[in-house]
């Protein structure tokens, strides 16, 4: 097996940990590299201010990251040795790596890091084309690698249920001024030359509408942006799952980072798109209503559909000169 040099692994660490999922594309990560170790803090200037006060979105954002990071060492050819919240006193510090025993990566941790620049979130209805069960059982299974639970909700009413409070959400943020200044901050302009935010072409300019209706961020607000979807855009509902922790403290939220992303590159190895659907996790009282009646007690962490979609539309992230020290 020819291994590269420890340098070399951390350097191809934090090169793949740029195309990992954010809220928002807001990429609120910053990177420090010595000769034997990577340290991945947050970048709380990054942070939503209305929507993520307590920074769960943030953290779960880098702990996808993290995953990205440890999956990219391996396939370098070094297990990592991860400490997550190494000091009590920097905050901001998440997680330091340093390659550990050198190792041979195998089959399905190549088919990860073959998924970190081709994932890409989607934000309208899917394809009339089922998710394999045996596919969505290897999605549960990579969320419990990681310390999280992933749920598929297979009964039409709790659909309903969770659909419906994501439209509650969406119409009280609607009416809050400074959810939409927000949003519309993290929305790229079609001609905008900016390597973070969502760009135009990543959401359509008039949203279809899935049945029941799972309604997306209004990132064209008030302006004349988005894809425009032609007459036959895909607006089944897919596969609507939770993820949950038992805790809801910054350990979990990393940890459910880490099995968001174990999830996406799995389901993207074989073709499936996420969408995302965070209004209701940033209202307290409906992310504790959801919590009782339909997560067990459990914290849930990101709510998403899951399904197959034939758009390819491209993606940016920030370079590495203004992430990394």
């Amino acid at each position: 097996m020819t291994v590269v040099s420890a340098k070399h692994a951390l350097e191809a660490a934090v090169e793949a940990a740029r195309w990992a999922p954010s809220v928002h594309n807001t990429q609120p990560w910053t990177f420090a590299m010595s000769e034997q170790e990577l340290a991945l803090r947050a970048d709380t200037d990054r942070k939503l201010r209305v929507g993520d006060p307590s920074g769960r979105e943030l953290l779960i954002s880098c702990g996808a990251a993290l995953f990205t990071m440890r999956t990219a060492m391996r396939c370098a050819g070094f297990e990592p040795v991860v400490r997550t919240l190494p000091d009590p006193d920097r905050p901001s510090l998440l997680a330091t790596l340093r390659p550990g025993a050198e190792v041979r990566p195998d089959e399905s941790t190549r088919a990860l890091a073959d998924e970190f620049e081709r994932r890409r979130t989607h934000r309208a209805g899917f394809a009339d084309v089922p998710v394999p069960d045996r596919l969505i059982e290897r999605l549960v299974l990579a969320a419990m690698d990681e310390g999280a639970k992933l749920t598929p909700v297979r009964s039409p009413e709790a659909v309903r249920v969770i659909a419906a409070l994501t439209q509650a959400a969406q119409g009280v943020q609607a009416q809050d001024l400074r959810f939409s200044l927000e949003v519309i901050r993290w929305a790229r302009a079609p001609d905008s030359t900016r390597t973070d935010g969502v760009p135009a072409q990543g959401y359509p300019r008039r949203p279809s509408r899935t049945a029941p209706d799972f309604p997306q961020r209004d990132y064209a607000w008030q302006h004349d942006w988005g894809s425009e979807a032609d007459e036959r855009a895909a607006t089944a509902v897919g596969v609507v799952a939770l993820l949950t922790t038992r805790g809801d403290g910054r350990q979990e939220w990393i940890d459910a980072g880490q099995a968001l992303q174990h999830v996406l590159l799995e389901a993207s190895a074989y073709g499936v798109s996420a969408a995302f659907h965070t209004q209701v996790l940033e209202m307290d009282l409906l992310r504790e209503f959801l919590r009782l009646e339909l997560c067990s007690g459990e914290y849930p962490q990101m709510i998403m559909r899951l399904g197959i979609t034939f758009d390819d539309k491209s993606s940016m992230r920030r370079p590495l000169s203004e992430i990394l020290e």
